[in-house]
């Protein structure tokens, strides 16, 4: 769907332990202009924040570490065995998250396509809606698992519990425009990136003209 910025909008995503923050890092290296949704979720989180205040007036202070910042790690733990409060976290910090986003979209520069990274892009309508073309870093599920085990130390049943709250690889991969596989080694990420940005840049010139 076409946006109404100047720059060509490519949604980024991938199911957990996909490796999608390697892919945007290249995009960035290559020179695209990456806009993480983690990244934002950070930044409204810290201390003082209007993300780590509303969560402490919601979920009480205990939700915040001791600087002050949202525990991210214990806040996990409690949402994903509670859907409700699930529901109640998201509808705090996804309007935040997005506004970040949105300040650091009119702040890009224009003369480059944007990378808009955002895990559960497929799930949002609202956040398909920014993209011009959606790109799907994919990698079998018990790679998922493995990764996610790797670097966090979450059982499988912690890792599977997460995956059950995105949608399925089989629905993300339908909803792709461009496909990077990530099954093997970060060192076969480069060509696979390489060619989608001399696209996108290509496309982005096109759309510029």
């Amino acid at each position: 769907m076409a946006n109404a910025h100047s720059q060509l909008i490519v949604g980024l995503t991938g199911g957990i332990g996909s490796g999608k923050s390697s892919v945007g890092e290249l995009f960035q290296a290559f020179g695209a202009t990456v806009i993480d949704a983690d990244a934002a979720s950070h930044a409204v989180s810290q201390p003082g924040k209007a993300g780590a205040l509303a969560v402490a007036g919601a979920f009480g202070a205990d939700a915040l570490d001791s600087a002050g910042a949202i525990n991210r790690a214990a806040l996990r733990k409690r949402v994903f065995a509670d859907p409700i409060a699930r529901k109640q976290l998201e509808a705090i910090l996804h309007p935040l998250i997005r506004a970040h986003m949105d300040q650091a979209l009119r702040a890009a520069p224009a003369d480059r396509y944007v990378i808009w990274m955002v895990p559960l892009l497929i799930e949002s309508s609202r956040a398909r809606e920014v993209c011009d073309r959606v790109a799907v870093v994919d990698c079998a599920e018990t790679q998922q698992i493995a990764r996610v085990q790797a670097r966090s130390g979450l059982t499988v049943e912690a890792v599977r519990a997460i995956m059950a709250t995105q949608v399925a690889r089989a629905t993300r991969l339908a909803a792709a425009d461009d496909v990077v596989d990530n099954s093997e080694s970060v060192a076969a990420l480069v060509p696979q990136v390489k060619r989608l940005h001399d696209f996108y840049a290509n496309l982005h010139r096109a759309r510029s003209a």
